[in-house]
């Protein structure tokens, strides 16, 4: 079986850079089918869709389950994006049941620290999963903590030595805000194609598709753009467009 990131990467080849984060609010009823009738319409212009942590505490693991062989079976990898931050043993049982569940990558806060976050990787490749880490996210406020300066063995700025500990430990991919794209372009430099780079905020925070997949994006992850869209079909396909630079 191939790994998360050779999955991934070769889907999105044939389908577009396109992560859809279903991530609907409180106030959305019949969760389990909108999901899967999202899957069913969009997924000849995804290579992925994310599953938040405020969709996934409402559902049962049955329906969580329904939703991962849904999208396996049209084509589409799942991740989880939870954020994991925790001691290793429970890092490590949140993976397991997440990969039970028929997850193929889960999203994680580095802020755990380079050994967790080195076993958690170690155990997630062993299950052919990823782990993609938090590197600087999307929304303005964000500054005020991944722009902040740490010392460690030198002085820099918090999003630095995430980027750092992602490309020791291994990681599948980091998170770059789309309004960011300047940090992108610095990522992206450093880490070559080492890791890749998933950025949300395109359409409804400001970012933009082609800009960002200019600075070196690898994957754009979309949501309200795409769900309050009049045609989310149309919205898909055109993001699909530009990411493949038409």
């Amino acid at each position: 079986m191939d790994t998360f990131k050779t999955r991934i990467s070769k889907i999105s080849k044939n389908k577009g850079k396109t992560i859809l984060a279903n991530d609907y609010d409180s106030s959305i009823k019949n969760l389990e089918s909108k999901t899967i009738q999202n899957i069913k319409k969009l997924h000849p212009y995804l290579c992925a869709i994310k599953l938040n942590f405020h969709l996934l505490l409402p559902l049962g693991s049955k329906q969580i389950s329904k939703i991962n062989k849904t999208a396996h079976n049209f084509g589409l990898q799942t991740i989880a994006d939870i954020k994991l931050n925790d001691i290793g043993n429970t890092n490590r049982v949140t993976a397991e049941t997440l990969w039970d569940l028929g997850f193929d990558a889960l999203i994680a806060n580095p802020i755990m620290g380079l050994d967790s976050l080195k076993n958690l990787v170690k155990f997630s490749h062993k299950n052919q999963k990823g782990i993609i880490t938090l590197c600087h996210m999307s929304a303005p406020e964000a500054k005020l903590s991944y722009d902040m300066e740490v010392k460690m063995k030198k002085k820099q700025q918090l999003y630095q030595l995430f980027l750092e500990w992602a490309l020791e430990s291994r990681v599948d991919g980091i998170v770059v805000g789309a309004t960011f794209p300047k940090i992108i372009t610095y990522c992206k430099t450093l880490a070559r194609k080492n890791l890749s780079i998933y950025s949300p905020g395109v359409g409804t925070q400001g970012g933009n598709a082609k800009e960002v997949i200019s600075a070196g994006a690898n994957y754009l992850i979309v949501g309200r753009t795409i769900l309050n869209a009049k045609n989310p079909i149309d919205v898909a396909k055109n993001l699909q467009l530009q990411s493949f630079g038409k």
